[in-house]
């Protein structure tokens, strides 16, 4: 877990699960580059939060591909280096097949795909050309146990993390020649200001108890996954999608 001068690349790393990560990889010697769509004011405050000098902040889209290659170019040519990617930045909005119109199921479901999956797929294309030219790197992508289980209410959803299983494995096998590994860690509901109104609800309880532990996770436990598979050592574990959800979906 030493991460001493690696750059770390975090998209949607100012609040949330994106935050955590930031922190603790600060916290092992990194140095972080974290996107954020339009809040400032949070990425801002992440940055003050992050132990260590030389972070930065970049405003980026990362639905919109041009965007996507300009971002890492900046990283590249300000750090000289991307060693970790997290691909964390996403979006989910419920759109039922019972409820919606027939124009909102599609725009939901071209949003989705978008930010979800074609986003951090064009991250990893244009991640991964820096990395195959210094001969290491990885890749850790954050799903979803909705990939596994099926979400009723935002199907677009689980499709597209169910789409970042499948390419971050795809991934995992070609890009492994190359000293590059690629994982992806799946959280349940996890404690964010996203998750706040849906967990503070008259369904938050019985979402609690859909796990053992009779809690969701918090971003700490989802960001040591992430570190854990970041990190020297875990290199035989490319491939690997690891379940941060409390036992609450359980697959073999």
């Amino acid at each position: 877990m030493n991460f001493k001068n690696k750059i770390v690349l975090i998209t949607g790393g100012s609040r949330g699960i994106g935050k955590a990560c930031a922190l603790a990889f600060a916290k092992q010697g990194a140095k972080i580059a974290l996107t954020y769509k339009s809040n400032s004011i949070a990425a801002d405050k992440t940055l003050q939060q992050l132990h260590g000098e030389g972070h930065i902040a970049i405003k980026a889209d990362v639905k919109n591909p041009e965007k996507v290659r300009k971002l890492i170019n900046q990283i590249v040519k300000q750090f000289d280096r991307l060693d970790i990617v997290v691909n964390n930045a996403g979006i989910h909005h419920p759109h039922p097949v019972d409820k919606v119109s027939y124009q909102d199921w599609q725009d939901n479901w071209q949003l989705t795909l978008q930010t979800n999956l074609i986003g951090p797929a064009n991250v990893c294309y244009c991640a991964a050309q820096y990395m195959i030219l210094q001969g290491s790197g990885r890749i850790v992508n954050i799903s979803s146990r909705g990939a596994f289980r099926g979400e009723p209410e935002q199907p677009a959803y689980g499709a597209s993390k169910a789409g970042l299983n499948a390419m971050s494995q795809s991934l995992a096998q070609s890009l492994a020649p190359h000293n590059i590994f690629v994982g992806v860690v799946a959280p349940g509901f996890v404690e964010t200001d996203l998750a706040k109104e849906i967990l503070e609800g008259p369904k938050g309880e019985s979402i609690r108890q859909q796990s053992p532990l009779k809690r969701v996770a918090k971003p700490e436990e989802v960001a040591k996954a992430v570190l854990f598979l970041a990190s020297e050592g875990s290199e035989f574990m490319t491939g690997a999608i690891l379940d941060v959800n409390g036992a609450s979906y359980l697959r073999s």
